[in-house]
């Protein structure tokens, strides 16, 4: 049976004065697309690190469903040794996430946007007021400052406003991570930046607006290690990169592996700000706007931590051959 969530408080063991000291009870928040590379990573890097234990809260429906997947997750969850804390992010008042907030000396954000545009900011209020040593927010995107207020995508705008209520405070330590776009979605038919079926590519602004991409296991290794790095990393921003690429790369990528000629277009910013004029409310059209726009969703590689760390991760040429040559070899070998 999963945990349930218990009141009562417990010893912080994140020293403030002691630059070198660890986070050693950890409660991660969701067990979704990040989450559970964040978690498995957590675990396997807390093997060297001495009384380290580490949570993760879910949803109770979440912890006793039927569907299979989530069945998988739980199960794998239990087999690292991580605790599962029953709560909602959704339905719990502030004082009740503070409440459970406050039994951690770490809260990692791993929920996303499903939970709604407000969540962010409501979880932020309950991690200072719980008065946790330090709070990673869900951040693993694009650089809001860089992009600035009143982009196309208004979830930015929600994600400035708890930056800003992080660095006004000083009890709480925070660590923002920062990702550029989860690699998948590049090739995400939805988004339409890359069309498989047609050999076409999508630019979004122009052939040469680049791009930072990042798959969801190198974050949490990577995620892991920005936890345990000793002196601890506080107050501050960490830029992760799988590649940087512009659009125009992307396509001559695509057409080097696939030994497939891709066609080039451009979506302009004016064309696709029109579209989501059309209908101002599809997420999909607010994140092709703002990442036409090029600013801040995009860095030097050589820059990120896990370049100046030495830590491998996938470029796109290796998610490339893994997840389409690959698959396209298994699916002739299966027919």
């Amino acid at each position: 049976m999963a945990n349930q969530i218990s009141q009562l408080s417990v010893p912080l063991t994140t020293n403030r004065a002691d630059p070198n000291a660890m986070s050693k009870k950890i409660l991660v928040l969701g067990a979704g697309e990040l989450g559970m590379p964040v978690l498995r990573s957590l675990a396997q890097r807390a093997k060297d690190v001495d009384g380290v234990n580490i949570n993760v809260l879910l949803r109770a429906s979440t912890a006793a469903s039927n569907v299979p997947d989530k069945q998988r997750d739980v199960a794998e969850i239990r087999d690292l040794g991580i605790d599962i804390i029953i709560g909602d992010l959704v339905k719990s008042s502030i004082d009740e996430l503070a409440a459970v907030f406050g039994q951690y000396d770490t809260v990692i954000g791993c929920t996303g946007y499903a939970a709604g545009i407000d969540t962010p900011m409501k979880l932020a209020r309950a991690a200072l007021q719980a008065q946790i040593p330090r709070y990673f927010p869900w951040q693993f995107g694009v650089d809001f400052d860089v992009i600035g207020r009143g982009s196309p995508q208004d979830i930015f705008d929600a994600q400035l406003d708890v930056r800003e209520l992080l660095r006004g405070q000083h009890q709480t330590e925070w660590v923002i991570i920062s990702t550029g776009m989860f690699m998948s979605y590049l090739f995400e038919p939805e988004f339409g930046v890359v069309d498989l079926e047609e050999h076409a590519v999508h630019a979004l602004g122009s052939l040469d607006t680049a791009v930072t991409l990042t798959t969801p296991d190198d974050i949490g290794v990577l995620t892991a290690e920005v936890v345990f790095t000793q002196p601890r990393i506080r107050n501050d921003i960490v830029y992760l990169a799988g590649d940087t690429v512009t659009y125009g790369e992307v396509a001559d990528k695509l057409q080097a592996a696939l030994g497939q000629s891709f066609s080039r277009s451009a979506w302009s910013e004016e064309y696709l700000l029109g579209e989501l004029a059309r209908d101002p409310h599809n997420m999909m059209r607010k994140y092709r706007a703002a990442f036409a726009q090029g600013r801040g969703v995009a860095w030097d590689k050589s820059d990120s931590f896990n370049t100046q760390r030495a830590i491998p991760v996938t470029d796109v040429a290796s998610w490339i051959n893994a997840n389409l040559i690959s698959a396209r070899s298994n699916d002739t070998r299966g027919a």
